[in-house]
């Protein structure tokens, strides 16, 4: 048991020092876009979401890329390997280039034509614009993090991350308030940082990437396998959205009901960093194991690491229960929203234990390549379960927003239990991929 855990833990804890690296940048965007004032951080998360839109195509090729590579190193046959690598990378600067390419024509266009207040909108389309000159290096920073990985070189990933991350942090700083350029610094400095990145890994890399023919079959791989983790994102992304329209349905207080949501969801995302940095070194190690045609190992593997996950995860949510009433004091000035704050940090911390020894199982089960099942499991629970259930307690029965949060609990009840079964059944233990 014990070199299970270290195992597992030799792969994950550098995972979540890079969740939190990836943190550390998007919230410094946010906080420099509130000194400016609102409308400047309003448009900040108003691009972030347009953003997440572009990026979920590189996040899901990525997921394909890990659960490859990371079979291809455990075979130990350097020439496919490299082949493999080569061939992915390659790729990603293809797609990397064409996003960028269609993001400079139509980005500012697109933003410009949205049906928001215009001052926001207007800030919205040049951040818009600037961040999409950086997308071709993002795509490279996140594929390339994958295959290091992958290939047992998580270390090297961490470093990179640090130094985008504290690179942003002074960028942003300095453009903002010491150049002309204004907002537009935040933008530029997200962009700066993430072409030092790319450029890190790919010199990380220099060995594994040789001039090759394109092999198309590896990318039919990826994509099989990716494409239903990019289906997840946007699924998920949607029910979101969902939920805050039901939200606008309940009969008292739906502005403030929803910014409590919104501050709960913040804190959420902020536990969530470490499972599913677990969630991501999962994939790895199952990956890996299943390349040493090691089953039984990989199962063992997969299962111990979505319960030390599950136990970290517990530990933080039993803190934010207790401290709910300080969290929402700091998180807003209005006692309604408070109020509903701590009502929904209680009620949701009940399921997030539950929710990572699911999402980590399910980096287990999408890192041995099987990303349908994972995204079938994930969006019944959602489309079918959460939202018919808030729909039905709110618009139907006219029932408060406690009701909506327990619809949420048992979604993640139901899918942690369905996720479960499915990895204890091994199906998802495929010879080839």
């Amino acid at each position: 048991m014990k070199s299970l855990i270290k195992k597992s833990w030799q792969q994950s804890w550098p995972m979540i020092l890079i969740m939190f690296a990836e943190f550390i940048i998007s919230i410094t965007d946010v906080f420099i876009a509130g000194k400016l004032g609102k409308e400047y951080q309003a448009a900040v998360g108003f691009v972030s979401q347009i953003y997440f839109v572009l990026i979920v195509i590189i996040n899901a090729v990525t997921m394909g890329t890990v659960a490859l590579i990371s079979r291809k190193w455990s075979e130990k046959n350097t020439e496919n390997l490299i082949i493999s690598i080569s061939t992915v990378y390659y790729f990603a600067l293809l797609i990397g280039f064409i996003t960028m390419i269609l993001g400079l024509l139509f980005s500012k266009k697109v933003t410009l034509s949205i049906p928001i207040h215009y001052e926001v909108r207007s800030i919205a389309a040049e951040l818009a614009f600037i961040y999409t000159l950086g997308i071709f290096f993002h795509y490279v920073l996140i594929l390339t993090n994958g295959i290091l990985r992958s290939i047992n070189k998580v270390k090297l990933s961490l470093l990179t991350m640090i130094i985008v991350s504290l690179s942003n942090v002074a960028l942003n700083f300095y453009f903002v308030f010491h150049t002309k350029l204004n907002f537009k610094g935040i933008a530029l400095s997200t962009a700066v940082s993430v072409m030092i990145g790319a450029m890190l890994n790919s010199f990380y890399l220099k060995n594994y990437l040789k001039i090759i023919k394109p092999q198309f079959e590896t990318i039919k791989k990826v994509l099989k396998i990716g494409i239903p983790s990019g289906i997840l994102q946007i699924g998920w992304q949607l029910g979101s959205t969902v939920i805050f329209l039901i939200i606008n349905s309940l009969k008292i207080n739906p502005v403030e009901v929803m910014a409590a949501f919104t501050n709960g969801i913040r804190i959420e995302s902020a536990i969530f960093l470490p499972a599913f940095a677990f969630n991501m070194a999962n994939a790895v190690i199952v990956g890996n194991l299943l390349g040493e045609k090691k089953k039984d190992e990989a199962y063992n593997n997969g299962l111990v690491t979505a319960i030390m996950g599950a136990a970290l995860i517990t530990i933080i949510t039993i803190i934010v229960i207790i401290n709910a009433k300080n969290i929402a004091n700091v998180l807003s000035n209005n006692q309604i929203v408070i109020n509903e704050t701590i009502k929904y940090l209680i009620i949701s911390m009940i399921s997030e234990p539950f929710m990572a020894f699911g999402v980590i199982l399910g980096g287990g089960i999408s890192g041995a390549g099987d990303t349908k099942s994972v995204m079938k499991i994930v969006l019944t629970s959602l489309w079918l379960i959460r939202i018919p259930l808030a729909f039905l307690c709110v618009v139907i029965l006219k029932l408060n927003a406690t009701f909506i949060w327990w619809s949420m609990n048992i979604s993640i009840f139901i899918q942690c239990l369905f996720i479960f079964r499915h990895y204890r059944s091994k199906r998802w233990q495929k010879d080839e991929l």
